[in-house]
């Protein structure tokens, strides 16, 4: 049979003929033969129809094969180009960006556009008369002028940039943090300006107020609202940091209440961490902003951290005025004791604001006060359009993608979902990504910002992300995302320049710190003591100190027990920034200069 057919005919088919045939060489030729003559038909059919998919399910009897035949010649440049455009989506979604129609469209519309358009002009193939099919080929070449990577590619870089402008209606985005020392009235604060606002209803207020009542914390309803587990209830304080949104005149805030007591600064730092501009909440009452304000108090240890956590802007509110009748000279003593204190913490004078609130009573928080006792000498902007008026810091957008996670959790389906915010670059569902330390890959099926599913975020935005074809077990909190091209460094050992605080030990060599990395908190050691520097110049003072004592700059070296996943300041300010903590409070803030091994 070989030699008879030569290469014309496969193995397989020869074998089967074979079989059919019992064993009748001549049988099995005729058959092969008659095959191959059936198979000459059906190329050229199908080099006509592309593979008589795009005559949907038209009966295939000969009678239609010799029709098709005879007009399909001239069909054929089209179906092919119309299939071209079929298999790159990309394409009609950037034409209608280019139309000026919004390019938010979903992914699948274009598909389905796309489907209609082939079938369309196989339908008119077959139909019309032959010079409407030949105006019809230039227009669908002309559609199809670059190859669908390359267009894909820079529709990404477009949709990004003109997205984050059009989202929100030109709205722009900010992460707002709410500190202040225990007990001075933070989440009653912001419990209220939320429901002022309308984003808790009546009702659900209606029964927080009942059920404080009933616990004997009447005077606690409006902290309800973000305090939403039974223990911080109970206890009467804020333990970890409540996540919600609002919107103001220009922008859409994320709002962060978090912890005042000195047991949970770690997760205060964790908030502090993923913030741009911050509430500070002090309390007005005689005794109160005193306690809040001297050692020991959290006002401090509050103001620094954010400072050192790279916020510039800062509200502050000065609280519970009612108490003091809104007295205007128990303001001015506050605000000038805070005044110098935040100035040495690195705020500039421009960027602080001072305003007198009442959180329980909703006074000065989304209205000016109408109190005569304060509108008498108070002329300045409510708590809302100070918020307002934050100036949103640059996003880097452009930069490799890294998000921090700060909670991990099981997902109802496959997979299980991180949240955390996207310190940098953006992401698309569908990407791939690389977790450091673990160094596992994955895929990001899903993307929620603000509870509602997305097809995109970028820098700045709070995401929670559905990821596939990973364990859960090797992720926790702490761990950071990024993309595969270019990951984040994890390491060990790193050298620092830091600004040590007011502490009573000094700092040797092998001194043992907690090391609060955005939401990272992770034992490490003082290795080596590099150098000191002179605060304002950097220029290096002494070399190899035995000791470090408060209110020095210094030059070290640390060591992780685990590997942590590090940036360098100078590459990334976000990611190069970190806290040092000893025994309860905090004797140090650093920005990573070298990352060794």
């Amino acid at each position: 049979m070989r030699e008879v057919l030569g290469k014309t005919a496969s193995e397989q088919v020869m074998v089967e003929a074979v079989l059919n045939s019992k064993f009748d060489v001549q049988k099995a030729l005729d058959f092969v033969l008659a095959q191959d003559s059936k198979q000459n038909v059906k190329t050229k059919n199908e080099e006509a129809v592309t593979t008589g998919k795009t005559t949907k399910g038209k009966p295939r009897d000969s009678q239609s094969t010799r029709i098709d035949s005879k007009i399909v010649p001239k069909v054929t440049k089209m179906t092919v180009s119309g299939k071209k455009q079929a298999m790159g989506f990309e394409v009609p979604s950037v034409i209608a960006e280019e139309n000026g129609h919004s390019a938010n469209t979903p992914q699948k519309r274009p598909s389905s556009e796309d489907s209609s358009v082939t079938s369309g002009v196989v339908e008119l193939g077959s139909k019309s008369a032959l010079p409407s099919q030949t105006i019809q080929i230039p227009e669908e070449q002309s559609t199809v002028p670059t190859p669908v990577k390359k267009s894909s590619k820079t529709r990404q870089q477009i949709d990004v940039k003109a997205e984050l402008e059009k989202r929100q209606g030109g709205k722009q985005l900010l992460n707002l943090v709410v500190i202040g020392h225990v007990d001075a009235g933070k989440s009653t604060l912001v419990g209220h300006l939320l429901y002022l606002l309308g984003n808790v209803n009546k009702r659900t207020m209606h029964k927080y107020e009942q059920e404080s009542k009933k616990a004997g914390k009447a005077s606690f309803a409006y902290a309800w609202v973000l305090d939403e587990t039974g223990e911080e209830r109970e206890r009467g304080v804020t333990m970890d940091v409540g996540m919600t949104k609002f919107e103001t005149k220009t922008k859409v805030i994320t709002l962060m209440d978090a912890p005042g007591h000195k047991d949970f600064i770690p997760n205060m730092i964790t908030g502090a961490a993923q913030a741009d501009v911050a509430v500070l909440v002090v309390d007005a009452s005689r005794g109160e902003f005193e306690a809040g304000f001297e050692t020991g108090g959290q006002t401090r240890e509050h103001g620094l951290l954010v400072r050192s956590l790279g916020v510039t802007q800062l509200a502050v509110a000065v609280n519970k005025m009612d108490q003091v009748n809104w007295q205007q000279e128990r303001f001015q003593e506050i605000t000038s004791k805070l005044g110098q204190f935040l100035k040495q913490a690195g705020f500039k004078e421009s960027d602080v604001a001072y305003i007198p609130t009442s959180g329980l009573g909703g006074e000065n928080l989304v209205t000016s006060c109408q109190s005569s006792e304060l509108t008498e000498w108070y002329k300045g902007k409510c708590l809302l359009e100070q918020i307002d008026s934050f100036k949103p810091p640059q996003r880097s957008v452009d930069k490799p993608f890294r998000l921090c996670v700060s909670d991990v959790f099981k997902d109802q389906g496959s997979g299980f979902c991180v949240t955390g915010k996207i310190e940098a670059g953006y992401i698309q569902t569908g990407d791939r990504l690389l977790a450091m330390p673990p160094n596992e890959t994955c895929t990001a099926k899903g993307i929620t910002l603000h509870d509602e599913p997305v097809d995109w975020a970028a820098a700045g935005d709070h995401v929670s992300l559905t990821l596939t074809g990973m364990d859960i077990i090797k992720i926790n909190v702490g761990c950071i995302f990024c993309g595969l091209k270019e990951p984040i460094k994890a390491c060990t050992r790193f050298r620092a320049r830091v600004l040590i605080f007011n502490i009573d030990v000094p700092i040797t060599k092998g001194f043992p710190v907690l090391l609060h990395y955005q939401t990272v908190s992770e034992p490490a050691t003082i290795r080596r003591l590099l150098s000191i520097l002179h605060k304002s110049t950097g220029e290096v003072t002494k070399k190899k100190p035995k000791v470090l004592t408060k209110g020095q700059n210094a030059l070290i070296e640390l060591q992780t027990q685990r590997p942590v996943a590090l940036e360098l300041y100078k590459d990334f300010k976000e990611l190069g920034r970190f806290m040092l903590r000893y025994s309860g409070s905090t004797i140090a803030a650093g920005v990573v200069t070298e990352i060794k091994e």
